[in-house]
């Protein structure tokens, strides 16, 4: 089902579609007084070949399932995207190319997947577009596996001196060669210029043995070279054994006379003088954003080729539905990344009964979930005992085996985030990374950019807080709970027993429009009071009262989240028995699906006129939005230290003992 490689075109018709795409960036940049033409530029030559040859896409159809996927990791050359969606046919008009940059224009400053047609991922931080299409490719091998004979594309990547220098990119690539994806083909924009001055002053490896080290197959070309350009093209996609690294030795600016291979091209807009210089010495008109009719004839061409090829494999899909019931129902399940509409009842009706931390309470619902998910694939970074997170039943994905469900990352957290974070992308896969909680400030690039594209992606982190014990401060998190409450778009949950731990499960496998963080404890905890389905099904709120005051108004509310809301209850009792007060506690699994729910939800499970205070064993800044001025926050605001559990509880006053007093102080005193 591979689409014909179109013969080259001719050489007039050559230079005018290359120079097209240099001056539609270049244009763009200058009216936006902003913007990187030197990728553009120096890249137009390999970008040319391959969108108008060699790359498997319909603009008709965007999201067709058997496309080839375009990354532009450096998405500071984003005006070369832009231009090529726009000659390509795609819903990208020449204005908004004029508005580049502009405020609501569909060509930001760096693309972003589901605002511009075409955008596969969202690029900009170095190194982030590099590991997402190894997720993308080992993506494509899972589909390929569960629905043979279906799918037949590949990765392509334009990738930059960055790219190659970030260590994200590095931990990627070490995967994509161990896994042998040779589904994926990255061209190397090797320029040999960074936005400083020369790539000589920082950077001096041999990129290909270093690829090659890695399993990688690599090839050096003139990335001017047509010829040499469209050989490595068809070598790279006539084996399928290994990636591919192309080394294309390009000019930055090329064709700029005075700015050509300086790093003066690479951040900044050429400048009247110099656009004027390169205009003349390319024999480009002076008017702006000008596409001449014979190169919107080339484009337009090879167009109608690729509509007549996905029109001919959705003709394939369906005699490959009808010669494969068995798998139809799975083919279907997985398009739509399909949960039943009554998992968080499934969930709730089978929970674990017993006292057992929530790293293992979610574990054993996560069985459950993968039981009727098949979508949901996942791996650890080399913790999957610790984490309870490997699917049961399941192999592991391995070079030449994409059947299974359990990814091996390895110990490599920078790019698990942004590889799950491409197997999104890919659709199809509802990916889970697992690690300790700790190690998400290794990830939180990945989590950021999953944000930003309404990516639906599973964090699972455990080990949450100073109960961790012994390991000390390095492994002790603190600060990370609220990091990741920080960031826009991202849904953070620490459910406190397993019937929270299914409601936070629940909702991650159903959100499709961003990721879910499930924030789980090594230590145990208590199963809390009252009827467990029911308390799922108010979790599913993100907050809810737990215990009510017992008679009249509530004088005090303690709001509270994962291990700790045990001990507030113990707390509220005590307050209650001992002191007669009308204590509410509120357990918040998850503040962000709170915030959601309407503002007469809110008041009635924190209501006016009572003291609020928090208790959670983390940084406590982020609850005074709950607690006003008067309000008492008890949490962990300095590192821990190493020590076993309990010690910890007691020294940084975490028991029920302590807390009751610090309660029953600070209410006197006010």
């Amino acid at each position: 089902m591979n689409s014909p490689i179109a013969p080259a075109a001719p050489t007039e018709i050559t230079e005018l579609s290359v120079n097209t795409i240099k001056f539609l960036a270049i244009d763009a940049i200058e009216a936006a007084k902003s913007g990187h033409p030197g990728l553009p530029m120096g890249a137009a030559d390999v970008a040319f070949v391959l969108w108008s040859r060699y790359l498997r896409h319909d603009p008709t159809d965007p999201h067709w399932r058997d496309r080839d996927r375009f990354i532009l990791s450096p998405g500071h050359g984003s005006g070369l995207l832009y231009a090529l969606l726009h000659l390509a046919g795609y819903d990208l008009p020449l204005e908004e190319i004029k508005r580049f940059r502009q405020w609501g224009s569909k060509t930001p400053g760096h693309p972003e997947v589901h605002l511009t047609p075409g955008v596969e991922v969202t690029t900009g931080p170095l190194g982030q577009g590099f590991a997402n299409g190894v997720g993308m490719a080992m993506a494509a091998k899972m589909a390929e596996a569960r629905l043979p004979g279906l799918f037949h594309h590949r990765i392509w990547a334009l990738v930059s001196d960055g790219d190659v220098m970030e260590g994200v990119a590095y931990e990627a690539a070490s995967l994509a060669g161990h896994l042998k994806l040779g589904n994926l083909v990255y061209i190397y924009d090797d320029n040999r210029i960074t936005l400083d001055g020369s790539i000589d002053e920082a950077f001096s490896e041999d990129v290909a043995r270093r690829f090659e080290a890695m399993g990688w197959r690599t090839q050096h070309i003139d990335g001017h070279d047509h010829a040499q350009i469209a050989a490595a093209y068809d070598a790279a996609i006539a084996q399928d054994e290994k990636p591919t690294l192309i080394l294309a030795r390009t000019h930055i600016g090329h064709g700029a006379p005075n700015k050509h291979d300086t790093h003066k091209v690479h951040g900044e807009p050429l400048g009247k003088d110099e656009v004027q210089a390169t205009r003349k010495a390319l024999g480009w008109p002076e008017e702006t954003f000008v596409v001449p009719d014979a190169v919107r004839a080339h484009f337009a061409a090879r167009a109608k080729v690729m509509f007549e090829a996905r029109a001919q494999w959705s003709a394939h899909e369906q005699r490959w539905l009808a010669d494969h019931a068995d798998r139809a129902e799975l083919y279907r399940s997985l398009c739509e990344r399909a949960v039943p509409g009554d998992l968080l009842e499934t969930l709730l009706a089978k929970l674990p009964p017993t006292n057992d931390a929530t790293r293992a309470l979610a574990g054993s619902i996560e069985q459950m979930v993968a039981a009727v998910m098949p979508s949901l694939v996942g791996g650890d970074a080399d913790l999957g005992g610790s984490t309870k997170t490997p699917i049961k039943d399941s192999g592991k994905v391995s070079a030449g085996h994409f059947e299974g469900r359990n990814l091996r990352f390895g110990i490599r957290e920078h790019a698990m985030g942004s590889v799950a974070n491409g197997i999104a992308l890919y659709g199809m896969f509802v990916p889970f990374t697992a690690t300790f909680l700790t190690f998400s400030d290794y990830m939180r690039p990945p989590i950021r950019l999953a944000g930003l594209s309404n990516t639906p992606v599973v964090h699972v982190f455990t080990h949450d807080s100073v109960f961790l014990g012994e390991d000390g401060p390095t492994h002790q998190s603190v600060e990370h709970v609220s990091a990741l409450r920080l960031i826009p778009n991202v849904d953070v949950w620490r459910p406190a027993d397993s019937a929270e731990c299914a409601a936070a499960w629940a909702a991650a496998a159903t959100r499709r429009d961003g990721p879910t963080e499930l924030i789980l404890s090594r230590q145990k905890v208590e199963v809390l009071p009252g009827d467990a389905t029911v308390r799922g099904r108010h979790a599913a709120r993100g907050g809810y009262v737990l215990v009510r005051e017992e008679s009249g108004a509530a004088e005090l509310v303690i709001l509270s989240t994962g291990s700790e809301v045990s001990v507030a209850v113990e707390a509220a009792r005590r307050l209650h028995a001992e002191d007669g007060l009308q204590v509410r506690v509120v357990s918040m699994p998850c503040l962000e699906v709170f915030e959601r729910q309407d503002a007469a939800y809110r008041a009635t499970v924190i209501p006016a006129g009572a003291k609020r205070a928090s208790f959670e064993a983390g940084r406590t800044g982020l609850w005074w939005r709950y607690l006003g001025l008067d309000g008492l926050a008890l949490g962990v605001d300095g590192f821990g230290a190493s020590a076993p559990g309990p010690v910890l509880g007691d020294k940084y006053g975490l028991t029920a003992d302590h807390v009751t007093a610090h309660l029953r102080a600070w209410l006197r005193g006010s």
